[in-house]
């Protein structure tokens, strides 16, 4: 059953529980929460404390990407704040599967991060750990950037990796995810469909929710 997860980093920061229950209303799945350090992205956004905010004004998932330099540091403060998932990047720690343990073992779903130049293969011996895999189709750090075809080939061989192992993590895409590349996504094998302009850039994020599953279900 496929996810949409609309990202809090296009929503209007001054009347974000308003923004977030538009989303929840609208038939969102999920709330990406885009975590940037300044360090292992250029920008800075949320911390623990954006979270434990949003905790108590929505019951959407969480799903909060760490885009931080050794995540391992806070991954208690995320889960006592209420994250549902964290998803790492391999680069941001040298001991990218005890990073996960940690996760699991604070009572949160783990997920590990492809960037774009990242190889499959740096992520293939956590495969069985994880519980969702993020495909960037950008580069990490800004919003609104123009989506990576050459990335589905990433999804279609994750997708093929779990059939032939019987993982049970889902895939995940971060980037450019609009009517103009859902369904592309969705061919590929994806579960979780991360969408931010394309959802609060317009005037009706419900709709646009709503076009997002049907473009992505049609058959062809």
């Amino acid at each position: 059953m496929m996810k949409i997860a609309p990202s809090i980093l296009s929503a209007d920061f001054a009347n974000l529980a308003q923004d977030v229950q538009t989303v929840e209303l609208g038939g969102a799945d999920y709330l990406h929460v885009d975590v940037m350090d300044g360090q292992f992205v250029p920008n800075i956004t949320f911390g623990p404390s954006m979270v434990a905010a949003l905790r108590p004004v929505t019951k959407l998932v969480l799903d909060c990407h760490l885009m931080i330099e050794a995540p391992e540091r806070f991954v208690a403060d995320f889960a006592k704040a209420g994250a549902d998932i964290l998803t790492l990047h391999v680069e941001s720690t040298p001991h990218i599967y005890r990073a996960l343990q940690m996760v699991k073992d604070a009572g949160v779903k783990a997920g590990v991060v492809l960037n774009p130049g990242t190889p499959l293969e740096q992520i293939k011996n956590v495969l069985p750990l994880v519980d969702q895999v993020l495909v960037m189709t950008v580069n990490p750090g800004f919003g609104g950037q123009k989506f990576i075809l050459a990335m589905l080939s990433k999804v279609k061989r994750l997708d093929q990796l779990r059939q032939t192992n019987d993982y049970h993590f889902d895939i995940e895409v971060d980037g450019g995810v609009s009517d103009q590349t859902v369904k592309a996504c969705a061919d590929a094998g994806t579960d979780v469909f991360v969408a931010g302009s394309y959802v609060y850039g317009a005037a009706d994020p419900a709709q646009q929710i709503q076009t997002l599953r049907n473009i992505a279900a049609t058959n062809d």
